[in-house]
């Protein structure tokens, strides 16, 4: 008898399923919990076949990170609104970002690894790159359109893609209520430069998520921008690969 051969997959097909797999593992079972054999045995190829895409489980995060931003970019989906002011599409961007529980629950399972400062130095690099020119983009839009009164675009858009990084106790050890302290400073802070987008009820629930997820601060609040794009990240190969 006659055995069927294995059905080739073209190299793209391949790495579109490990990261099916990566993603499902990642948001059922978890991060940590979650090792390269495991991923490959539901893509259903050899662990060596994962590394012909991907140096690292970190790595395939970080590509899962910058697929959905792009599958779901919220400055995307607001650009061409014309029943929206620059404010309000900002606010809209917030909105549309907190709805997105998969990339929220993915990024929280994606915190431990910016414990590595190399890891976390790309991150903040990615946000700086990708987040600063699209807020630049909305606030200017505002400030053309009067609903944003503000003299410093150029530095609030850069500095809203780093806010998320300085609240990570991973970064700035804090307890919860420290946590939500920041969170009315940053609320103040910004209101005062003339772009009031963080509301009360996001930094409230921000400190719970915070104290609850140990560290996460993007959740409910995440004002900010993502720990994403981070695809051109090199990370390290550490013992959670296995």
């Amino acid at each position: 008898m006659l055995l069927a051969r294995p059905v080739k997959k073209a190299p793209e097909q391949w790495k579109k399923e490990i990261m099916e797999a990566a993603k499902k593992l990642f948001l059922t079972r978890g991060y940590e919990e979650t090792a390269i054999t495991d991923i490959m045995e539901l893509a259903g190829g050899a662990k060596g076949m994962f590394y012909r895409f991907f140096q690292s489980k970190e790595e395939v995060m970080h590509a899962l990170g910058d697929q959905m931003f792009m599958e779901n970019n919220p400055f995307e989906a607001v650009r061409e609104r014309t029943d929206l002011n620059g404010l309000e599409k900002i606010r809209e961007v917030l909105a549309l970002d907190r709805g997105d529980g998969e990339r929220e629950e993915l990024s929280t399972q994606a915190v431990p690894i910016l414990k590595d400062p190399r890891i976390l130095a790309a991150a903040v690099e990615a946000n700086r790159r990708v987040l600063t020119p699209l807020w630049f983009e909305l606030i200017e839009e505002g400030r053309r359109d009067g609903s944003i009164r503000t003299e410093y675009a150029r530095e609030l858009s850069e500095l809203l893609p780093l806010v998320n990084f300085w609240m990570m106790p991973y970064v700035f050890p804090a307890s919860e209520e420290e946590i939500q302290h920041k969170c009315r400073f940053i609320a103040e802070v910004l209101s005062a430069m003339g772009l009031p987008i963080v509301e009360d009820e996001m930094y409230g629930r921000a400190g719970r998520i915070l104290g609850r997820r140990g560290g996460h601060p993007m959740g409910e609040m995440h004002p900010m921008g993502e720990m994403h794009p981070m695809g051109e990240e090199q990370p390290i190969k550490e013992g959670g690969n296995k």
